[in-house]
């Protein structure tokens, strides 16, 4: 079943992956479209392979941003949503501004950042983390908020201190939602990164070389940038799932794995399999 399951999460993806490479090209063929305005899936990879060395550094950059941007917004929105949960004035007070925060459109922060910081890796990072952080910070504090307060009463009766009654009920409760911000998060970096890009490069960048394309009418080039940024988001993406694969053994085990021929006790004691 374990194999079958493998399978068919490996196989699945791969052949829809390859359905859409298909529809790309028969859209091409069967409509006739020109070669400056859209190009085919094999123009593009092209176009990608022969500019290598030249896109790899800016490819290598845009990673760069993302992953430092994506790192600061995780970071931040644990712990607004932490704070939040624990502190509910701080709760009614922040979170409508937190709401605010994302109201106002991502490129109309661009130039004051810009005018701030200067055109180096921070507005980027600032950009990416400010995306990141509202999904992951909102998962956070529902998940923290909506904990099992039953577990919680039994843990503080049985004598359990605060600070291990959240990082044995709270935290493994928590780690779902947090995944799931993350994950959206994940998605969304590259964009900030991109629109970073635009806003405060001052020399060469993926985004800026993707414009330049635009401007010589290179669909091949305009296609295959798409497809790196595309590429870095969906790696992104696919990190996340795995780390939440390793991070919650639980949702695919109903029961701990024996990595000894004893299984310890409450009490601290251990019992050998067989014993009676």
């Amino acid at each position: 079943m374990n194999r079958f399951k493998i399978f068919r999460n490996l196989v699945v993806p791969v052949i829809s992956f390859s359905a859409l490479i298909g529809l790309w090209e028969l859209i091409i063929l069967w409509g006739h479209v020109q070669g400056y305005l859209a190009p085919t899936p094999l123009a593009a990879w092209e176009a990608i392979s022969s500019n290598w060395s030249t896109l790899w550094p800016l490819t290598s950059w845009t990673i760069k941003e993302t992953v430092w941007g994506f790192g600061a917004g995780a970071v931040i929105g644990i712990l607004f949503g932490v704070l939040m949960s624990k502190l509910r004035f701080l709760q009614r007070s922040l979170y409508p501004v937190l709401v605010v925060t994302q109201a106002v459109p991502i490129v109309a922060i661009a130039s004051p950042l810009v005018l701030l910081m200067g055109f180096n890796l921070g507005p980027k990072v600032v950009i990416v983390a400010w995306i990141v952080f509202f999904p992951v910070t909102v998962n956070v504090l529902d998940g923290l908020n909506h904990v099992d307060h039953d577990l919680i009463t039994l843990a503080r009766v049985l004598g359990a201190r605060p600070w291990r009654t959240f990082f044995l009920i709270e935290v493994p409760a928590t780690i779902t939602p947090l995944f799931s911000g993350l994950k959206i998060g994940a998605t969304y970096a590259v964009t900030g990164a991109v629109i970073g890009e635009m806003a405060a490069s001052s020399g060469q960048s993926l985004a800026l070389y993707q414009h330049t394309q635009i401007g010589q009418l290179n669909s091949a080039g305009v296609y295959g940038t798409t497809i790196l940024m595309t590429a870095i988001g969906m790696s992104w993406f696919l990190l996340m799932i795995t780390l939440e694969h390793l991070c919650t053994p639980w949702l695919r085990r109903s029961v701990a794995r024996r990595w000894s021929r004893g299984a310890r006790t409450l009490d601290n004691t251990y019992v050998v399999k067989g014993a009676k």
